[in-house]
């Protein structure tokens, strides 16, 4: 199979991740305490994820600039379009201590974070070495919860079978096509472009976190929040040593 075609695959399955999630979230009743944790839990694992596998990379790719850059340009650009999505949607408005639109800023926060995370993973295949497995495994164990705690979110908020899964099926076919295009369009890019786009991510990533998850985890869970996140975090640099 040729290694374009892998490279989509690749990106398909780690967006096909979020929609395992929401498929889960739809059909099983999962408590919404196991909700929050799961959340905490995949916060950690974004944690690592973002300082192992994508900022030091981006460091090794491009220097420092690009990579303060790019993750200056993620961090601002996912608050604003949560900003945007709170102005659009006065029912769920986020400090309000009600219905903080979790759902809707954490699937903003998949898209912005999964596009340049999917286009990072194909561009780890130029050059023969295949996918890189740190990233590959820290973008599954991180989606499936995303995608969970997302939808559990947006059920609860009234939104459609129909809405939920076309909007995580979009989002799996936007990585799949990041990943051919991190492959195809980035092999010859500079190294100063490849960090920037490969920090945007993790820029986003920080930002959900802090403004989306880790606070609707600990509004649920806070008992555990930390301990689980922890676990998170240790599992995901398992990985990222491991690999």
């Amino acid at each position: 199979m040729a290694d374009w075609i892998l490279a989509g695959i690749a990106g398909l399955l780690a967006g096909g991740a979020l929609l395992l999630g929401a498929v889960i979230a739809w059909y099983v009743k999962v408590p919404t305490r196991v909700v929050a944790s799961i959340m905490a839990f995949g916060s950690g694992v974004l944690v690592s994820a973002l300082a192992f596998d994508l900022v030091l990379e981006a460091q090794d790719e491009g220097g420092f600039w690009p990579t303060v850059g790019g993750f200056a340009v993620g961090a601002i650009v996912y608050v604003f379009a949560n900003q945007l999505l709170d102005r659009l949607d006065k029912r769920n408005p986020r400090g309000t201590g009600e219905d903080p639109g979790t759902g809707t800023g954490i699937a903003v926060g998949a898209l912005l974070d999964g596009i340049p995370e999917s286009a990072v993973l194909g561009l780890s295949m130029v050059g023969g070495g295949g996918v890189s497995v740190p990233v590959f495994v820290a973008i599954l164990i991180s989606n499936i919860p995303e995608g969970l705690s997302s939808t559990a979110a947006l059920k609860e908020s009234g939104r459609s079978r129909t809405y939920v899964f076309v909007l995580w099926a979009g989002i799996a076919l936007a990585s799949a096509l990041a990943s051919l295009a991190g492959y195809v369009l980035l092999d010859d890019a500079p190294g100063e472009l490849t960090a920037f786009i490969t920090a945007i991510a993790a820029g986003a990533i920080l930002a959900m976190i802090c403004d989306t998850m880790i606070p609707e985890a600990f509004r649920t869970a806070h008992a555990f929040t930390g301990l689980l996140a922890t676990a998170g975090f240790l599992l995901s640099y398992a990985v990222h040593v491991v690999g």
